[in-house]
């Protein structure tokens, strides 16, 4: 049997393996509850937000008056890139990789910036809330994953990627809602990504973990 692995099935493979298994044998899907729109709505005006400065060669205000995006510009600098781009960002297609056996890694990337030519991984978050001390370290299994599948296919990355964080500070009189922006660098570690992507394929082509969380406890093989 052939799998197909994202960051999102890794992230239930880390907090229930039942549950993950359950879910890629198709025995089971953990119930998602209701998706919040806000964030998806967000993520759509970003990426048109941040095309219309790479159509002009700039980078938008979040980046450039950030240091660490010295020298760096967006990803999408011919027509080529952005229809590449475009499939990355598509939560349909988005960019794979697959490995001998016909299992799959796969993933849809926010954006992307260049620097000499490596691929700098840039995602975006949206918070209800500020930031904790170690807020960004529950994405770092995604940022690995996502530069172990741009080096799969062919592409050199730098050794970090970026989380954009938006966290509504106040509304205007007329009604605006103000976000403020954190950019955190993140060092990349594909030796993770890997040995997730084996532990994941090692807990599937097993037996059913017997260890249960409350969701999966009470489903019977």
């Amino acid at each position: 049997m052939e799998f197909k692995i994202s960051p999102s099935s890794i992230s239930l493979m880390e907090e229930c393996p039942r549950c993950f298994w359950l879910d890629k044998h198709y025995v089971w899907k953990r119930p998602s509850g209701i998706f919040p729109s806000l964030p998806s709505g967000m993520d759509s005006i970003l990426k048109k937000h941040f095309n219309k400065f790479r159509d002009r060669n700039l980078l938008p205000p979040e980046l450039c008056n950030n240091d660490e995006c010295d020298k760096m510009e967006l990803f999408g600098r011919n027509e080529d890139e952005k229809e590449l781009l475009k499939t990355w960002q598509n939560n349909l297609k988005g960019i794979k990789w697959k490995d001998k056996k016909g299992n799959i890694l796969f993933g849809a990337l926010d954006n992307i910036l260049v620097k000499d030519n490596r691929l700098i991984v840039l995602d975006y978050k949206t918070r209800g809330y500020k930031l904790k001390e170690n807020t960004q370290d529950y994405y770092k299994n995604q940022l690995d994953i996502y530069n172990l599948l741009l080096l799969k296919n062919g592409f050199m990355t730098e050794e970090y990627s970026f989380l954009l964080f938006y966290v509504p500070s106040e509304v205007t009189e007329t009604g605006e809602v103000i976000f403020d922006t954190t950019l955190k660098k993140i060092t990349v570690n594909i030796k993770n990504a890997e040995i997730l992507f084996e532990k994941a394929l090692k807990i599937l082509q097993g037996e059913c973990p017997d260890k249960e969380c409350s969701w999966c406890e009470n489903i019977i093989l």
